[in-house]
């Protein structure tokens, strides 16, 4: 894939930025529609949540494998793949018969978007020049956060006229759309490194550990061994990287190079950055529109309208942050970004039922703010850590660190709702239990907020 081919042709931004927007705003629609969806399955609270987690479960189980296939064989292929199976999976969503088959239809959804989460960005920065590289990713960056600002208005729309179904129908056209911009902008490549061999036993290793930690940590409140899981799949991830640390060593193909993370401070702290920060903050949304409906009784449209203040800040921001990356060291920005986050979640501690609306909107744009002052710096600073033919696996990295993050999110939040709802539904539990349950898991998420901000400021030493 040569720069040339690429530097001259905007298109390529056009594509990244509309396959960000079409996964984000699919995400961020689907959490108005969370009531009506426990409603009409007939599921508890405890359960509604693996919506979200089926989805960013697989995500980062998938994404660094696909990001490795993409750089031995063909990003566009994988790109154009994952678009067209997201929109496919996203139409027949639409006549899913039971909650079960749902969720089967959101991780056959993450395996798809994982093949675009591996391939958008390095497809991207490939055609620009290291100068600018933060500026084009602050661009792609925005459009992440579009989709999200644009997800919680048309799905509480969608939601609240046509029913959950509806945002299926939209997601599909998203799609289609996205699939034609990237199947005209992005050109024929070549495989970007040399492969010998298959990591077979590293792709398996590497899948088992990320769904059964995930899966352990989900599940910790509402099943038994979901402790001995989750210290399962942390043994087997022990064993992928000391398996792929002796592949690389023997010179034969690896799915990781382990080096990667042993030659890199800053590679390795902006990872566990970004780890902390997703952890911390993507529960957020997800917390914030049970509290909108259910405690305040905003009905989901207007309650979408006051949720897109928190992505549209981001939106606004991004390219601005992600231009100053290039030129102001992005641990500065990056840890001012998690400082306020965790200040906001603090805030979100306190919420009652008697709240003012406009201290609600107020601390959700301050939240958005933040956002735009982490992500784009951080991305930035770890793909300036690694050479052009790495450029897959590494956003495969900053891939499954975001959605492994938001996973572990939705673990703490789901096992906080289990302790302190039990087997409840959100309608039929008190206020007063929904709110103590929000109360607690803000605090919990910003001290690993605060805790991120050490390691973001430890990249530098």
């Amino acid at each position: 894939m040569e720069k040339d081919s690429y530097s001259k042709n905007p298109r390529i931004l056009a594509a990244a930025m509309i396959t960000s927007f079409m996964t984000t705003f699919m995400s961020s629609a689907l959490n108005l529609s969370v009531p009506s969806l426990e409603s009409y399955f007939g599921v508890n609270a405890a359960y509604i949540s693996w919506i979200v987690s089926s989805f960013t479960i697989t995500v980062a189980a998938m994404s660094l494998p696909m990001g490795k296939i993409s750089d031995i064989t063909s990003r566009r292929t994988v790109f154009l793949t994952g678009i067209s199976g997201f929109g496919i999976l996203s139409a027949v969503s639409i006549f899913a018969p039971s909650f079960v088959i749902l969720i089967f239809f959101r991780v056959l959804s993450g395996a798809c978007a994982a093949m675009v989460f591996a391939t958008n960005n390095a497809i991207l920065i490939s055609a620009y020049p290291h100068n600018v590289q933060g500026k084009m990713l602050g661009y792609s960056v925005a459009a992440t956060y579009i989709g999200l600002t644009a997800g919680p208005v048309v799905g509480g729309l969608l939601n609240s006229t046509l029913g959950w179904r509806s945002i299926f129908a939209v997601s599909t056209l998203i799609s289609a759309a996205a699939f034609l911009a990237a199947f005209r902008a992005v050109p024929k490549d070549e495989p970007a490194s040399h492969i010998s061999g298959t990591d077979t036993a590293g792709i398996l290793l590497y899948i088992s550990s990320i769904v059964i930690s995930l899966f352990g940590m989900t599940s910790l409140g509402s099943i038994h061994a979901a402790p001995y899981l989750l210290a399962l799949g942390f043994a087997i991830l022990a064993v992928f990287f000391v398996h792929e640390s002796r592949r690389e060593n023997s010179e034969k193909s690896a799915i990781l190079r382990v080096s990667m993370f042993r030659q890199s401070r800053t590679f390795i702290f902006s990872c566990l950055a970004a780890l902390l920060n997703y952890g911390a903050t993507f529960a957020i949304s997800y917390e914030m529109s049970i509290y909108l409906q259910v405690i305040l009784g905003i009905p989901s449209g207007k309650a979408g309208l006051m949720l897109i203040t928190m992505p549209a800040a981001q939106a606004l921001l991004s390219p601005l942050t992600g231009s100053l990356s290039d030129r102001i060291r992005p641990s500065l920005l990056a840890s001012s970004g998690m400082g306020i986050c965790a200040l906001t979640l603090l805030l979100y501690s306190r919420l009652n039922e008697n709240t003012a609306t406009i201290y609600v909107v107020t601390v959700m744009c301050i939240t958005g703010m933040g956002f735009a002052l982490f992500s784009s710096p951080n991305t930035n600073a770890i793909l300036s850590c690694v050479s052009k033919k790495d450029y897959g696996v590494a956003n495969s990295i900053i891939a499954t660190m975001r959605t492994y993050g938001q996973s572990s999110g939705m673990a703490i939040l789901s096992s906080i709702t289990a302790f302190v709802l039990g087997t409840g539904t959100l309608e039929a539990s008190p206020h007063a239990d929904i709110l103590h349950m929000m109360h607690i898991s803000f605090i919990t998420f910003a001290c690993i907020c605060i805790l991120g901000i050490f390691f973001s400021l430890a990249r530098d030493r």
